[in-house]
């Protein structure tokens, strides 16, 4: 399945998806040190995104949440990509400044992707596709 998507920070990237309905806060929501998602009741709380591409609604909290997803690039735990429904001013700093493909708008239902499956981003060319 392949979906259309608008660039926000281009690049490419293979890898499993972590999927969330609900929006992630990268500063205190997720250890940077591990690239685990650790919000108290969270549904992706335990979870790695380290290596993976989060598809995720959007994002909340503040704004230093860009440097938490450098930090992140910088150790090694940031997401492969990000494909967001929407991607808000926090989300496209901290893609860019750190180098991480990031796209959003969505010409389907990303949230529906299963966890796990194999994605591609082309951000570049502007979509995603689905294995399987």
């Amino acid at each position: 399945m392949r979906i259309r998507v608008r660039r926000i920070c281009g690049g490419y990237a293979e890898g499993e998806a972590v999927v969330t309905r609900e929006p992630i806060t990268f500063l205190g929501g997720v250890d940077p040190e591990r690239g685990v998602v650790v919000e108290h009741g969270h549904e992706l709380e335990g979870v790695s995104i380290a290596g993976r591409i989060l598809v995720l609604p959007h994002t909340k909290g503040s704004t230093v949440g860009s440097y938490v997803i450098y930090r992140m690039k910088k150790l090694g735990t940031a997401p492969l990509a990000i494909v967001a429904v929407r991607a808000d001013e926090m989300l496209a700093a901290g893609a860019v400044i750190s180098g991480i493909p990031l796209v959003d708008s969505p010409g389907g239902d990303v949230l529906r992707i299963p966890r796990g499956a194999r994605m591609r981003v082309n951000a570049d060319e502007g979509y995603v596709e689905v294995e399987g």
